[in-house]
C-alpha cells in the first residue's frame, strides 16, 4: 500500500494480510501448513528469500522449513509425513 503499512501475500487460495500495529512489537511468526515443501523452498530461495532453516524431518512426524524477513519475522512452512 502507498503508506507502506499494509501488504497482502497470496498464493492459490490462501492470502496473508500483514499490517503495522499501533504499538512496538517483537518479531512475529506464522505457521503455514502446505504440501510440496521441497519445491516451495527451492522456489522461495530462487526468488531471494532468506531461508533460516532448510527442510528438516521432525521427530513428531512433520517436515518443515523457515523463512525470515530483515526484521526477524518468520514464516514456518510444515507438511505431515505420510
Amino acid at each position: 500500500m502507498p503508506d507502506g503499512d499494509y501488504a497482502v501475500i497470496q498464493r492459490d487460495d490462501v492470502a496473508l494480510h500483514l499490517f503495522k500495529g499501533s504499538a512496538a512489537a517483537a518479531p512475529a511468526s506464522c505457521h503455514i501448513f502446505a504440501s510440496g515443501l521441497d519445491a516451495l523452498s527451492a522456489e522461495l530461495s530462487e526468488r531471494g528469500a532468506r531461508i533460516v532453516q532448510p527442510v528438516e524431518l521432525k521427530p513428531w512426524g512433520t517436515r518443515d522449513f523457515r523463512v525470515a524477513d530483515p526484521f526477524g519475522n518468520e514464516l514456518k512452512f510444515t507438511e505431515p509425513v505420510n
